[in-house]
């Protein structure tokens, strides 16, 4: 009944996520692709330094790169997940007959992963790349989100909008089912010790619990999600940057990161941007599950007055 207010809520919820912290995403990108071994990335100490020579070099320009590609995607990508999310949890609920078990909650979430990162992937290629554009990159720069589409096409043809498809796959099942399976059995252990002595399911908590609950468990389901599964971010990242002039991609597949992450930098490496990354996504995930549940209760009130 309610699969398109779910689309919408997280639209709405992955909008005002994106507004609100992509500076920090810019930074987190281009530490994530800086392997110390040549590149086109002036060399940052910290993210505060990142932040300020990146405003000093490129100015406000620089700290939204890839905005639009960023608030398409999140966008899309939040609205597309909450609606494949809430259709997978109503069909192994059995359309509300029976609760969830945390086994469900994560093939509902994996299920949802996959199927948005199939979708999303192209665009996420794309803001990847406007991200590390700078004035030390030689290569013609994109002017913006339809350029970026027409040269990938042009020079280096459709497989390449699907670069980075299998870490992606890899991060996108594995982060949002540890995401929201988490985020699903802490909601139900805070309603239900806060209404002792009364059995509470995750469709009824909801109704019980206030935006700071949300932004709790939103950070602390987002903190979870990230320590286990950021390695997979990194090879993406690594995988989606732009060629060289010579057409030759930096690293040629997965295993090529892997190998080279391992050999040069250690498990450090595959670490690289995470500060960044932990002051974007977590207050960036409270933002989003507040404006979610939030949105979503309008949603559905507006829908019962009717």
């Amino acid at each position: 009944m309610w699969q398109w207010e779910n689309a919408t809520a997280g639209a709405v919820a992955g909008f005002a996520t994106v507004a609100s912290v992509h500076p920090l995403d810019v930074v987190r990108t281009r530490f994530q692709v800086y392997d110390g071994r040549g590149s086109n990335l002036p060399t940052y100490k910290n993210t505060v330094n990142a932040i300020l020579t990146i405003a000093r070099m490129e100015g406000l320009r620089g700290l939204y790169a890839g905005f639009y590609p960023a608030v398409l995607g999140s966008t899309v990508s939040w609205g597309l997940y909450f609606f494949f999310y809430g259709r997978a949890k109503q069909r192994y609920s059995d359309y509300g007959k029976k609760n969830l078990t945390p086994t469900l909650h994560l093939a509902s979430a994996a299920e949802a992963g996959a199927l948005v990162c199939f979708c999303t992937n192209p665009v996420w290629l794309v803001k990847t790349r406007m991200q590390l554009q700078n004035p030390l990159h030689q290569a013609q720069p994109y002017s913006g989100l339809y350029d970026a589409f027409r040269t990938i096409l042009r020079e280096e043809g459709f497989a390449a909008l699907y670069k980075g498809i299998v870490p992606g796959l890899m991060l996108q099942v594995s982060h949002g089912a540890i995401q929201f399976t988490v985020y699903e059995e802490l909601r139900k252990v805070i309603a239900n010790s806060r209404y002792k002595g009364t059995r509470v399911d995750a469709q009824s908590s909801g109704e019980l619990l206030n935006s700071v609950d949300y932004a709790v468990l939103g950070g602390s389901s987002k903190i979870a999600a990230m320590l286990l599964t950021y390695p997979f971010q990194v090879i993406r990242a690594r995988l989606q940057q732009r060629p060289g002039n010579d057409g030759t991609p930096r690293y040629m597949d997965s295993f090529h990161v892997l190998k080279e992450t391992a050999r040069f930098e250690g498990i450090r490496g595959f670490y690289r941007g995470i500060t960044p990354n932990l002051l974007k996504n977590v207050p960036a995930a409270s933002i989003t599950f507040v404006v979610y549940e939030n949105v979503l209760k309008l949603l559905k009130l507006t829908r019962q007055k009717e």
